[in-house]
């Protein structure tokens, strides 16, 4: 039996051993692998088919880890952690106490900055390439990041920066959806290994030294240079910045990598270079339908995925639904979304009202703040983004929108925790950040019908409003048709019991409820977290022993401490258990076993509820 090449692959400098004309054989043997193992375990497949020779290459070409490589978002790394000694590891992928879907510091001394949200790695690489700079050090820092990623300003901030220094720091862009395509060819491969050989550069330095006793025949000449660049590449935005652009070159080139990548790592200063590649490389089905194939669960290589359908409806596709109604009956309403509409359910929006639906690009900052714009001359924007990423708009949320109690909804989808995609991408914070903020209302649904509601209450809502719902489906509740607001501030006892009351918001109202059942609890489903149903708290304290409060969002500054506060300002001293998540970045795994271990499910709400009257006064 013949031993494969990825078999003696244990560290990049096994890879730096191999010649050249075996990377070719290598790289299909990791398609092949890539294939087999996240069809077991689930996990990002279309961007990392996309990012195999570009992975080999740049760790056959630079000394890592002692250079460093930044993989922005890093749902393109899983080549790279393989070739990084956890070839073994990937079959615990996602999974509780294996391995992330992103790159992180604590995993391996190979990944150099941890990743998991966009338009990072400039700034990370570009601090890097400082830090050796002040070190003496000639290390290398590389920043790798896609198309999608360079539509946020943090990137282009990162840029502008960068281009004002010498540092020797290495900016790709990995392009595999930019109209700029079809300019790979023959002609720029040859262009991209000219632009960065030691001839051109050299040559380059001696014009402008010769040419800069003569101010004006030195603009002619570079006005000429950035002509004929412009002729055959798209980098005169990115040679305004200060860098040196090359490309765009084949990514599935391995040749024309390595010898693009050899040149520039013998330039000064810094260099951008432009890699186009195809998402879903090498395995049909995920070349055809790259955003079926972007992020998968398990499935049968050789039957490939089958489109989802069936089964309860999530609340993503409840919005979705929600909001094509709403916008059906009010001309007013615009969708919003940075970058995430199969994520948050507009596809259909999109296609039913393409001229009142914008995708902003990774740009959350830009959504917000174009919706308030929108706000104030009379439009209702209707902003869905994920719970994570609305973390990186938060100035733009007070300053834009609350400062001016502008009328802009949050539709904020996987509030709470994510599953497999772990601390990264989980919803942990946002009832604390959000409820602190003068003018917001903050609605968290127990169910479908009602989150349907809770959509239609926000969205008539005079002010800055937020709907929170947690990822996948609910409790099954049945759906009424229309589009009926609930009354604001107002929640609802689901249950009437003795001595303990449970006081819950959103996604922990159904495993309360099964937790009261044992307890002979009472149980509340506040439904919105600001303003808080004042009525129902103090009745619930005035005859209880015991106030418990359930949110699935960390315990400090969260719902929780919103009753305490309430209870505090009426003068009410009643016993109180807060629960929900622990303070601490909760790792991946399964969603239903990760509530459990915070003691969220019903299991642990009710041995929580025991041990605390077990400490009460007689």
């Amino acid at each position: 039996m013949t031993t494969s090449l990825l078999d003696t692959l244990h560290t990049p400098a096994d890879l730096r051993a191999l010649a050249p004309d075996d990377l070719p054989k290598l790289a299909a043997e990791l398609r092949t692998f890539l294939v087999d193992s996240v069809a077991h375990t689930g996990g990002h497949l279309a961007s990392n088919l996309g990012a195999v020779e570009l992975t080999l290459a740049l760790h056959y070409v630079y000394d890592t880890p002692r250079d460093r490589i930044v993989w922005d978002v890093g749902h393109q790394s899983y080549t790279h952690k393989i070739l990084t000694g956890r070839r073994e590891a990937m079959a615990g992928l996602r999974q509780a106490g294996g391995i992330a879907g992103f790159p992180r510091r604590a995993e391996s001394e190979f990944d150099a900055f941890g990743t998991g949200h966009s338009s990072t790695s400039i700034s990370a690489a570009l601090g890097m390439a400082e830090a050796f700079h002040q070190l003496g050090s000639d290390q290398r820092a590389v920043a790798v990041i896609g198309d999608g990623a360079m539509t946020a300003g943090m990137a282009f901030e990162a840029l502008n920066n960068a281009g004002a220094t010498d540092l020797p720091l290495l900016v790709v862009l990995n392009d595999n959806d930019m109209s700029i395509s079809p300019n790979v060819g023959a002609l720029n491969n040859y262009l991209a290994r000219l632009m960065s050989g030691k001839f051109y550069a050299a040559a380059r330095r001696a014009g402008e030294k010769v040419l800069s006793v003569a101010p004006p025949i030195r603009e002619l000449a570079k006005r000429a240079e950035e002509h004929m660049k412009g002729m055959v590449t798209p980098g005169t935005l990115f040679e305004e910045f200060g860098f040196n652009y090359i490309g765009p070159i084949d990514g599935h080139d391995l040749d024309v990598l390595l010898d693009t990548l050899s040149n520039i790592k013998q330039l000064s200063g810094p260099q951008f270079l432009h890699v186009v590649t195809k998402k879903g490389k090498g395995y049909e089905p995920a070349e055809t339908n790259p955003c079926l194939y972007h992020g998968v669960s398990r499935f049968d290589p050789a039957a490939g995925m089958a489109e989802k359908s069936g089964g309860k409806p999530t609340y993503t596709q409840i919005f979705g639904d929600w909001l094509c109604d709403m916008a059906a009956a009010d001309s007013r309403l615009v969708g919003i979304t940075p970058a995430m509409r199969e994520g948050s359910g507009l596809v259909r929006f999109s296609q039913e009202f393409p001229k009142r639906y914008f995708d902003v690009g990774i740009a959350e900052q830009h959504a917000l703040t174009f919706a308030a714009g929108l706000a104030c001359e009379g439009v209702k924007p209707v902003v869905a983004i994920y719970s994570t990423f609305l973390q990186r708009a938060y100035d733009q949320l007070i300053h834009d929108i609350a400062l001016q109690d502008l009328p802009v909804m949050l539709a904020i989808d996987r509030a709470g925790l994510v599953g497999a995609d772990g601390p990264t991408h989980a919803g942990s914070f946002d009832l604390s950040f959000l409820r602190c903020i003068p003018n917001m209302l903050i609605a968290a649904p127990s169910d479908e019908n009602e989150c349907r509601r809770l959509l239609t209450t926000a969205f008539l809502h005079a002010g800055p409003s937020a709907v929170r719902y947690p990822r996948g489906s609910g409790a099954g509740a049945a759906i009424e048709p229309g589009l009926e607001p609930l009354a604001i501030g107002k929640g609802v006892l689901r249950r009437s019991g003795r001595d303990v009351a449970l006081i819950a918001f959103g996604s922990l109202v159904t495993p309360a409820l099964a937790a009261a059942e044992s307890l002979d609890a009472s149980v509340a489903d506040m439904r919105f977290v600001k303003p808080l149903d004042i009525d129902l708290l103090r009745e619930l304290a005035q005859g209880h022993h015991l106030l418990v409060t359930l949110e699935e969002n960390a315990v400090a500054g969260g719902a929780g401490a919103g009753v305490a506060e309430a209870l505090a300002e009426l003068g009410i001293n009643v016993p109180i258990l807060h629960l929900g998540l622990p303070d601490t970045f909760i790792e991946h795994g399964d969603p239903l076993r990760m509530l459990a271990n915070c003691g969220l499910d019903a299991a642990g709400i009710e041995q929580a509820v025991r041990q605390r009257i077990t400490l009460l006064p007689e």
